[in-house]
């Protein structure tokens, strides 16, 4: 088994989370990164070795490849290694998993389109050498197309590296659930959550093809070497059952457990499933720090359906925790544990006033604090924190809210027409007309042109408006920062640039807060969070050695996707049963977002819906925990700035 993963993740100054040896429950070998990028970084440094040593014998290297989000990384280190480091790529033969059915190469969600965006375009593989399966055969003839295309991988000496991603069914490549493990090249149906991922790259699950052409399970396991990639908490159930489950066709991708050479890269997130990582006093003697035994005893409260204060010793000893006893006996663990909670609520998220605040999450002086709301779209505000958002302003506090970019994406066209035609109907003009043929006329291959894209983010922008007023916020203390990075026109950002930093930095710079909130939600479906959050990171990196820096904290809430897990949170907010009303009614200002969101992911609740049902749940199992019995909690955890 190839050990350049294994050996680099422990070198890099980025330490991997947990273990590097398998455990008792992993049945595949795994390394756990803090950050994807350094992990693609390594993936990209091994098939780059490959594909040198493979020149140096005078041999093609043979690379079966995957598109989606995961391998963007790896593909985007390659091109710069080619472009810095002379890597050239004329003995490179590739294999593509996947395309659509039907799909024209020239469409720009057809993996065609994706591979030479992303890597073809800028490196030296000949034309020739690139092999992708054509979602535009004639249905009569895929089986045929599919039996040359398989030939064809064995006429070349079989795949030498195979990369993969996964998919939330356990589809490897597409093969979904029920895929056989001698499966070849072929068509294949795709399942409808593997179709409601596609969606956001589709603009709605109605435009995703339901048919695919994809390697089969033996061509992937006929490979000498595979790497699958593995990113964010939205795979970390499947990671699971994928490395410490049974072989299954209902998971295809644990028929991985029987390749001799395979390496799973994961990233905190995708990782936090595993045994090891999620409880990891199953596996063995643990470090009790503070968080492993804040998390042990949230988690025993949960096995056991007990209260914190009613946990026994026998419970602790029945469950793997019995070193933990060693340290300090039940009555002390739990009681440290039921105050810990306690002190994470308070109805003052901005600070007490001249109040002890010794263990309150936040301090009572300045009374008023100057507070910056960050908020990636232009709903995440109160769809997160609109609850706290009221708060703040109700309690005094010099609040202002930033939307980091337009949303405009997230408008549907029909939306966006029937603006259009209401404001042509009231003034009629040539700029309406334009933007109503523009939508009529547009095609799925392309973008939508500048108007219309600018009339999509004033909606956005009148609904922020709509909701902030309705929560008592002056307009001027709402900001639009519409960071370049996002204004693409389509699903695909472009990375962070300085450009994005600079308008962060300058508005931080502006306001000098005491208090930012932002949006900690890592599993976005569409990235857009994570480069909103790196933006304000970098920003306070630049900003450190300000004065007013010193006096500013940082707080993260979780989006529609998430939440916070107990023994993490150290501030909750409890809301009261008109409060719940009236962040949904703030949230029903965004009306381009209600009745069929284009974003929805695989849950079909609006998202007020599942706002107002997280913040209940989180308040269930603070009483079920033996605490106060609120209506609804909003969570947050502090970031500790260096």
């Amino acid at each position: 088994m190839s050990t350049l993963i294994a050996k680099t993740a422990q070198d890099i100054s980025h330490k991997p989370v947990g273990q590097f040896e398998e455990t008792r429950f992993e049945k595949i070998h795994n390394v756990i990164f803090e950050d994807s990028n350094v992990a693609s970084i390594q993936v990209a440094q091994e098939i780059a070795d490959l594909i040198r040593k493979k020149q140096a014998l005078g041999q093609n290297c043979v690379l079966g490849l995957a598109t989606g989000s995961s391998p963007i990384k790896v593909y985007e280190e390659l091109v710069r290694m080619h472009k810095e480091e002379g890597l050239s790529f004329s003995n490179v033969i590739t294999f593509n998993l996947d395309e659509y059915l039907p799909m024209e190469k020239g469409n720009m969600q057809s993996y065609y389109y994706f591979m030479h965006e992303h890597l073809f375009n800028h490196v030296d593989i000949p034309e020739e050498n690139i092999n992708i399966p054509d979602g535009s055969i004639p249905q009569e003839d895929v089986v045929e197309y599919c039996l040359s295309y398989e030939k064809k991988i064995k006429d070349n000496g079989g795949i030498d590296f195979q990369l993969l991603g996964i998919g939330r069914t356990g589809h490897i490549g597409f093969n979904e659930p029920g895929s056989h493990y001698n499966s070849g090249t072929r068509i294949i149906t795709l399942d409808h959550i593997t179709r409601v991922d596609a969606a956001p790259a589709f603009l709605g699950i109605d435009n995703v093809p339901r048919k695919a052409i994809t390697m089969g399970i033996a061509t992937v396991r006929s490979a000498k070497r595979i790497v699958l990639l593995g990113w964010g908490n939205n795979k970390a159930k499947i990671i699971k059952k994928t490395i410490e489950g049974e072989i299954s066709s209902h998971v295809p991708a644990t028929y991985l457990q029987k390749h001799n050479n395979v390496t799973f890269v994961l990233d905190k997130g995708a990782g936090s499933e595993l045994t090891r990582n999620k409880t990891p006093w199953l596996v063995g003697s643990c470090e009790w720090t503070e968080e492993l035994t804040s998390k042990a005893i949230v988690w025993l409260c949960a096995k056991t359906g007990k209260s914190i204060l009613r946990l026994t010793d026998k419970d602790y000893n029945d469950n793997g925790m019995s070193d933990l006893l060693s340290l300090e006996d039940s009555y002390d663990l739990n009681i440290k544990m039921f105050n810990k909670l306690q002190h994470t609520i308070t109805g003052w998220p901005g600070g007490k006033p001249n109040a002890d605040d010794t263990s309150r999450p936040e301090r009572a002086e300045p009374a008023k604090k100057r507070v910056i709301i960050f908020s990636p779209h232009p709903d995440d505000d109160v769809i997160s924190m609109g609850g706290t958002f009221d708060r703040l302003i109700e309690q005094g506090h010099d609040v202002h809210v930033a939307y980091q970019t337009s949303g405009n994406i997230a408008v549907s066209d029909k939306e966006a027409l029937k603006f259009a035609e209401i404001a042509n109907t009231i003034t009629p003009s040539k700029e309406s007309e334009s933007i109503i043929e523009a939508i009529l006329n547009k095609d799925e291959n392309t973008f939508d042109a500048l108007e219309v894209r600018t009339l999509k983010g004033a909606i956005r922008r009148s609904e922020s408006y709509a909701a902030t007023r309705y929560l008592g916020l002056d307009d001027s203390h709402v900001h639009f920062l519409n960071l370049p990075f996002y204004e693409t026109g389509t699903i695909k950002k472009n990375n962070l640039s300085n450009a994005d930093i600079d308008i962060v930095v300058d508005l931080i710079n502006e306001i000098k807060p005491h208090q930012i909130f932002a949006a900690g939600d890592l599993a976005d479906p569409h990235g857009t969070h994570k480069v909103c959050l790196d933006a304000i990171f970098e920003a306070l990196k630049r900003l450190k050695e300000e004065s007013f820096m010193k006096d500013c904290w940082l707080w993260l809430y979780r989006g529609a996707w998430h939440e916070w897990d107990i023994n993490e949170i150290e501030m909750a907010v409890p809301m009261s049963p008109d409060q719940v009303l009236k962040k949904r009614y703030a949230i029903f200002c965004h009306q381009s977002q209600k009745d069929g969101v284009m974003f929805q992911g695989d849950d079909s609740r609006e998202f007020w819906m599942r706002a107002e049902e997280r913040n209940k749940h989180t308040a269930a199992k603070y009483k079920a925990l033996g605490l106060a019995d609120y209506a609804a909690i909003e969570a947050f955890v502090r970031y500790k700035m260096d």
